[in-house]
C-alpha cells in the first residue's frame, strides 16, 4: 500500500525574502523532512506582500448563516475559506515568522483574523470554545533580533501558541532564533538542533498519521 504524503502548508510572514532567517530555517526545516523518505506535499502561502484585513463587509457575510449570503457576500469570503481550505487539508503547519517590536507582523495577524471563524474552526459551547482543527501538528519557527523567545517581552510565540490552540492544533513546537543580534551563531545552533528535535518528533506524527 503506498504511503500518503504528508500534506505540509507552510505560512511565510516575513517581510523580506532574500536574507530573511525564519525563511532560511523554514527551508532547512522542510528539507529536513524531506530526508526522512516521508513524500511532502508542500503549501506556501506567503503574506510578504500582506493580506486583507477583516473589515464590516466581511464581518456582515461572516455572521450571514451561509445559506442565506448573497453572491456578493460569499465573494466576499472567499479568500479566507480558500485559507481555510489549506489548514484543514494540512497535517503540519509551519509558522515562520520575525518578531517585529515584540509581536508578529501585522500580516500575520490578518492571517489569523481570516482563519479564526466562529463555526469554522471553532465552535462555542455550554464549556467554553472548541477548536475544530484536529489531528494536526504546528511548528512556529520564529526569529528575533533583540527579543528573547520565551520571555517575559515575547508576545509572538505565547500568542501563536494560543491561537493554534484555539482552533485545535494543540501539538506545536517552536523554533527559535533569537537574539540574534547579540550571538547570531550561538542561536542559530540552537535552532538548528531544535529543528532536529522537531523533525524527528514530527516523523512519530507522520507514522501516526499515515
Amino acid at each position: 500500500m503506498t504511503e500518503a504524503p504528508l500534506n505540509v502548508l507552510v505560512v511565510s510572514a516575513s517581510g523580506r525574502r532574500a536574507g530573511s532567517v525564519s525563511r532560511n530555517l523554514t527551508s532547512d526545516l522542510v528539507a529536513a523532512l524531506a530526508d526522512k523518505g516521508r513524500k511532502l506535499t508542500i503549501v506556501e502561502r506567503d503574506l510578504a506582500e500582506g493580506a486583507p484585513f477583516v473589515d464590516e463587509d466581511w464581518i456582515g457575510a461572516n455572521f450571514t448563516p451561509p445559506e442565506n449570503r448573497s453572491a456578493d457576500q460569499s465573494a466576499t469570503l472567499s479568500y479566507s475559506d480558500g485559507l481555510v481550505d489549506e489548514l484543514k487539508a494540512a497535517d503540519l503547519i509551519v509558522i515562520a515568522t520575525p518578531v517585529y517590536n515584540f509581536g508578529i507582523p501585522a500580516s500575520l495577524k490578518a492571517w489569523i483574523d481570516q482563519v479564526a471563524r466562529a463555526r469554522v474552526t471553532f465552535k462555542y459551547t455550554e464549556n467554553g470554545p472548541v477548536g475544530l482543527l484536529e489531528n494536526k501538528r504546528a511548528i512556529i519557527v520564529a526569529a528575533s533580533g533583540g527579543t528573547e523567545v520565551g520571555s517575559a517581552i515575547d508576545f509572538a510565540t505565547p500568542y501563536l501558541r494560543h491561537i493554534l490552540s484555539f482552533i485545535g492544533v494543540t501539538d506545536v513546537d517552536i523554533v527559535a532564533a533569537d537574539r540574534l543580534m547579540m550571538d547570531a551563531e550561538t542561536s542559530l545552533a540552537r535552532a538548528q538542533k531544535q529543528i532536529s528535535a522537531a523533525v524527528q518528533k514530527t516523523a512519530g506524527f507522520a507514522r501516526r498519521a499515515a
